[in-house]
């Protein structure tokens, strides 16, 4: 049976990330890839929207040199052939504050003759956002 494509992008992102090795991943990512991390874009830059391989590459820079990833943990993971959704737990720490933050986030994500084509992230960001803070945003109840 052959690897799926989730894998081999997988452990070609965090190496990019980590260790600023983009060889591989530039050769794991379509031309033209459509790309969005939904989140608190003021705060975190490198989120949003992308459009083709060259985009993706600088934010995945961009991604590298403000974290680093010491683990993650897919807490669910469906595969297709072409396709792929997880929820995921990330232990990261931001460089400039070198501060630990947890990142809960669920990825969906499609491929293409085994090369990235569209991915999806969504980010659990009110907790990202108090992390990156330092302390609890209160809110006002609505319902008791």
């Amino acid at each position: 049976m052959t690897e799926h494509s989730l894998w081999r992008f997988s452990r070609a992102l965090h190496r990019a990330i980590n260790d600023r090795q983009h060889e591989d991943l530039e050769a794991l990512i379509d031309d033209d890839i459509d790309w969005a991390v939904y989140g608190p874009i003021d705060m975190f830059p490198f989120f949003g929207a992308r459009r083709g391989k060259a985009a993706v590459l600088e934010v995945i820079r961009r991604v590298a040199d403000n974290i680093r990833v010491h683990r993650f943990d897919r807490e669910s993971i469906m595969l297709g052939t072409d396709t792929a959704a997880s929820m995921m737990r990330y232990s990261l720490t931001m460089l400039d504050a070198n501060k630990p933050i947890s990142l809960r986030l669920a990825q969906f994500a499609q491929f293409k003759a085994g090369k990235l084509a569209s991915i999806r992230i969504l980010v659990d960001t009110f907790d990202l956002v108090e992390q990156a803070l330092g302390h609890p945003i209160h809110l006002p109840r609505i319902a008791s």
